[in-house]
């Protein structure tokens, strides 16, 4: 080993120290409602790139949420010397943690979009992408709070819209010379609490995808030297290493039954809704796997009230017939009367149509 490699080495080790010793922590805003992203820290914005704080954890939880296939960066922030508690088996953040998710998509032109398979970016160049939004999830002490932040064209900060926004978008199929053009909603702050409210209609918001079963990542799944969420947390002191933490199969794991990988994304794409105590228990499809019945999952359960939305269809769910299928009806249509999840989304999400399609196929029995 040479000199000069040693001396290069000390002295990127000591850049790489002073750079994590002034870099500002992030800020948590108990009583006030920035209008800025930046005024939260959470990130550094340069004229290449948007990097997440060091402070915090870069993560992707087993199950995501569809979002017009939007790519996400995800970070989670508790401030320094306070832990997250383990309440009924479940995360319990203390009051200053942040949750951030970060909406972007590729870039093949300055106007023209790509849709490409998300690569689970730990930051995001922004030569090659278009920052849309970044919706805040903030732990405060009378509960959690949403903030959704609209980014602007030039990629330098984003503003808080309290009643939402939407965004023009024309999105190209990789390999292919059409777009697809259509609205982008960014929810509004009744809308955020629509679906992490999952107990209506006294609930409380909660975070989705940063709980045990979803950030309990099996580590052959993560690139080389990336610690899951869970050991990042317990390595940064943010939670107790002695718990068994559960874990929810993937829906894009080719290798987890079908029917596992069908329920998996149900329960994220729509049990927030459908469980027995949330916004949608009235209609008696129950999707947050906590269903054995065959009827409470739809199986040739006829809808209550459902409207146009059955496309004149009988049962949510008819074996081996995903044609005859409400629920496949239902995640294919993009009208606003029709489509589920009603919330989130202006296109279909073709994968996950197959899936639900696949699994239904392969029922046994009839109507």
């Amino acid at each position: 080993m040479t000199d000069s490699f040693l001396r290069y080495s000390a002295l990127s080790a000591c850049l790489l120290l002073l750079v994590a010793c002034t870099e500002s922590p992030p800020v948590f805003h108990d009583t006030e409602r920035p209008l800025r992203l930046s005024d939260w820290q959470l990130f550094a914005v340069g004229a290449s790139e948007l990097v997440p704080s060091e402070s915090s954890v870069v993560f992707r939880p087993n199950n995501t949420l569809f979002t017009d296939y939007a790519h996400k960066l995800r970070t989670l922030w508790i401030p320094q010397g306070l832990q997250a508690e383990i309440v009924d088996d479940e995360i319990d953040y203390p009051v200053g943690t942040i949750l951030s998710k970060t909406f972007y998509y590729p870039r093949s032109s300055s106007t023209t979009l790509t849709k490409v398979a998300d690569s689970g970016l730990q930051s995001i160049n922004l030569r090659e992408n278009q920052l849309i939004e970044t919706r805040l999830l903030v732990r405060k002490t009378d509960g959690w709070d949403a903030f959704p932040y609209v980014w602007n064209d030039e990629q330098t900060e984003a503003f808080l819209r309290v009643a939402g926004a939407s965004k023009q978008i024309a999105l190209l199929e990789e390999g292919s010379t059409q777009t697809k053009r259509f609205t982008y909603f960014v929810p509004n702050e009744n809308q955020c609490a629509g679906c992490h409210t999952t107990v209506h209609p006294a609930g409380d918001m909660h975070p989705l995808g940063a709980v045990f079963s979803q950030l309990n990542i099996d580590s052959s799944e993560l690139d080389a030297g990336i610690a899951s969420p869970l050991e990042q947390m317990v390595q940064l002191g943010w939670l107790s290493g002695e718990e068994v933490f559960p874990r929810s199969e993937s829906w894009q794991d080719p290798v987890a039954p079908l029917e596992d990988r069908a329920l998996a994304y149900l329960n994220m794409q729509c049990g927030h809704c459908h469980n027995p105590e949330g916004a949608a228990d009235t209609s008696g499809l129950i999707l947050d796997s906590s269903q054995t019945l065959a009827i409470n999952r739809g199986v040739c359960k006829p809808p209550v009230a459902a409207g146009g939305g059955t496309g004149d269809l009988r049962y949510a769910i008819v074996p081996g017939q995903p044609e005859e299928s409400i629920l496949i009806y239902r995640m294919h249509s993009d009208k606003p009367d029709e489509m589920m999840p009603e919330l989130g989304r202006s296109l279909s999400h073709s994968e996950g149509v197959d899936l639900i399609s696949r699994w239904i196929e392969e029922m046994p029995g009839s109507c």
